[in-house]
């Protein structure tokens, strides 16, 4: 089962690499395409070598189709160090009213959004701060949608990337055990309780950059695994 798991990474990697050739010739002049022209971190390269960029997004709401991107937060991560001085984060500004609930969990209003920056100008910021380095989240679906349906409206392609998802990271651990666990053990929160990382203040985006970033660092060092090649932790 393990091979397996290694086998579909790697044809994932050299699936993506195939991708990014294929869309490099394909995409217009911009962003995208200064994007597509880096390539990916070798994936037999150790993860303690692997530049990553630690990413959250807070949108209006769950899935891409319904909602839109309120604000992004991102930082470096190479060496098994956190770069703090590379953090970003900002608005996106949206023309949508907000709804009282939502203001309630990320406290971004409607007002505040319109101060942010155009969705052109955020992810041309995100792609080049992501260029040749691998996407570090937790629970990858969100960042990944949301990224695709921007791109496509604004180049009229979606991007690829390697991605390494702390939740699955987690899970695949959990699931090497064989024994039965809660899936709510594989929240953000409760797995860096795990390492005893100390509390974040969640739903802010660059906050919960930060804190993915520190908690696949506590799982490196917690199971021994900083030599490992990229492919063992690739989504």
């Amino acid at each position: 089962m393990l091979g397996t798991m290694f086998s579909n990474s790697l044809d994932n990697w050299f699936g993506l690499n195939a991708q990014r050739e294929r869309l490099l010739k394909k995409v217009p002049e911009g962003p995208l395409k200064t994007f597509l022209s880096v390539p990916f971190p070798e994936h037999k390269r150790p993860i303690s070598k692997v530049p990553m960029l630690a990413l959250d997004f807070e949108t209006s709401a769950l899935e891409a189709c319904e909602g839109h991107l309120l604000s992004m937060g991102y930082v470096s991560v190479e060496n098994l160090s956190i770069h703090l001085g590379s953090a970003e984060h900002f608005l996106v500004k949206s023309q949508q009213q907000l709804s009282n609930d939502n203001v309630a969990i990320h406290q971004i209003t409607s007002q505040e959004s319109l101060s942010g920056l155009t969705l052109e100008q955020a992810v041309e910021k995100l792609l080049a701060a992501l260029a040749g380095k691998v996407m570090l989240v937790h629970y990858a679906k969100v960042e990944q949608t949301f990224l695709a349906k921007a791109c496509k409206t604004l180049y009229g392609y979606e991007p690829v990337y390697p991605i390494v998802d702390t939740l699955v990271v987690a899970k695949r651990r959990l699931d090497r055990r064989l024994l039965p666990y809660d899936p709510q053990d594989l929240r953000l929160t409760n797995l860096r309780d795990n390492y005893q990382l100390p509390s974040h203040y969640a739903h802010n985006a660059l906050n919960d950059a930060v804190a993915t970033a520190e908690l696949l660092l506590a799982e490196l060092a917690h199971h021994q695994q900083t030599a490992n090649p990229l492919k063992d932790f690739l989504r």
